[in-house]
């Protein structure tokens, strides 16, 4: 395209973004006149009932004489506590996230020989196929990971000669494909920008079958392919704190929309990365350590309660950081009290501050997880409280593990895909109906003119 046309396109562009902006706005009173639920939640937060799950259970409220009270969160993953789960892998020293793929995707915890059964053959699901490396993830590489990946999961589906056959059997094998090479994606296509774009060294690891998700992540990722135990299993646990989260979060509604609607497993999935990208869903966790250093920049004193107190409220008043308002990390949709997973994960993002030297920001990031809820408190009307969630602590730990920012997003990706899955079968077993919500049209009717009257 020629520059002079480039500025044509532009000036177009420009002049009628306008009349867009002007025509497309609603008065934002009318919904409350049509008693619409704005993002599928009502005034007080909770979200409309659009199906049934037996996947996950969130707990942010209790009921108590007919009113919602929030209590401290609580996370069940096919009717097991998530704390239950986190302490029985870690406790026996075992990885978790094949364990805790198996029970999300069939129900059940498994016993020894199921458990190692299963973990041949996401290892025998690792292979992609000839030549998929050089011809679509190293081509036309992009520094958006999640877009390089729905590049690479949509041009998969043409290698598969049973794409539109929706029998349980067939789209399972599809899910343990996509569970099992999502890390060589997000890797590879990570390392073809980091050689194309940035002019760094290339180098490609294949996966070792014997080892973990976690420990495959860490191996392909690194020059050395080398990791401690400590950092592998610090990786697990985070994989599967964010492995599952109910029907309603944007990217696991998003597979049952798109799964309802009869089209193929590739596309259900590349629309949840899509949904899961965006800085309002999964790609909160990168603006965190963005804001942790801003703070580290202008307070002189980081551990001067007061002086982070004043910082903070400085932030939340648009006077701060990126003036947008927000303290990132703190308030969940669901949660009030507390995110489980955050508690939890906070114990581990501990041991590896403490192993790689950064107790001092661990330090930080506790007194802000502290007086955070306070600020907002007191500045914010908040019906339900807030807390800490997990996105909080997710940058810092891949930072201290040496992920690139780039793989922030798509490693939330790598633990999400075990959630969606099962919720796209479960939706492909009982669903026959597809969704579609209704929308309030509130546009003016026109009588039709011709173009010489226009």
């Amino acid at each position: 395209m020629l520059d002079i046309e480039k500025e044509i396109i532009k000036n177009y562009t420009e002049k009628y973004s306008k009349i867009c902006n002007d025509k497309g706005l609603i008065d934002k009173s009318l919904y409350n006149l049509h008693d619409v639920k704005r993002g599928l939640r009502d005034i007080n937060g909770k979200g409309v009932l659009a199906g049934i799950t037996k996947v996950s259970l969130i707990k942010g409220f209790e009921e108590q004489d007919g009113n919602r009270v929030p209590c401290e969160g609580k996370l069940y993953y096919r009717g097991y506590d998530i704390n239950d789960l986190v302490k029985g892998f870690t406790t026996h020293n075992r990885f978790g996230f094949e364990e805790i793929t198996y029970l999300l995707l069939f129900s059940a915890l498994p016993n020894k020989e199921q458990l190692a059964e299963f973990t041949k053959i996401l290892g025998a699901s690792w292979d992609l196929p000839k030549n998929f490396v050089r011809d679509v993830i190293m081509k036309a590489p992009s520094k958006d990971i999640m877009n390089s990946m729905t590049k690479s999961i949509l041009t998969l589906a043409s290698y598969d000669d049973s794409i539109d056959d929706l029998s349980t059997d067939n789209v399972l094998r599809q899910c343990l494909n996509l569970i099992s090479i999502f890390p060589r994606m997000a890797v590879y296509g990570f390392h073809a920008y980091n050689h194309y774009e940035l002019n760094d060294s290339l180098y490609i690891h294949r996966p070792d079958y014997s080892l973990s998700m976690a420990g495959n992540i860490l191996r392909m990722l690194r020059p050395d392919t080398g990791y401690t135990e400590l950092e592998a299993r610090i990786l697990d646990a985070a994989l599967v704190l964010h492995m599952e989260h109910g029907g309603g979060n944007n990217s696991t509604f998003t597979t049952r929309v798109i799964t309802s609607a009869g089209s193929d497993t590739y596309s259900a999935i590349a629309a949840a990365i899509l949904s899961l990208k965006g800085p309002k869903h999964g790609g909160a966790s990168n603006k965190v350590p963005d804001m942790m250093q801003d703070i580290k920049d202008h307070v002189a004193d980081i551990t001067d309660e007061e002086e982070v107190r004043r910082y903070l409220a400085k932030i939340l008043d648009k006077d701060a950081f990126d003036r947008r308002g927000l303290i990132y990390g703190m308030g969940h949709a669901v949660y009030t009290l507390s995110d489980p997973r955050a508690l939890i994960f906070k114990g581990f993002v501990e041991q590896l501050a403490e192993a790689k030297g950064r107790k001092a920001d661990f330090d930080l990031y506790s007194l802000i997880a502290r007086l955070a809820p306070e600020v907002i408190g007191a500045k914010r009307r908040i019906y339900k409280g807030v807390c800490v969630n997990i996105d909080f602590y997710s940058g810092f730990v891949y930072s201290m593990l040496n992920i690139p920012m780039q793989l922030y997003t798509p490693m939330f990706a790598m633990a999400r895909i075990v959630g969606w899955s099962a919720h796209r079968l479960e939706e492909l077993i009982n669903a026959d109906k597809i969704i579609r919500p209704a929308y309030k049209s509130i546009g003016a009717l026109n009588e039709y003119l011709d173009i010489e009257q226009r």
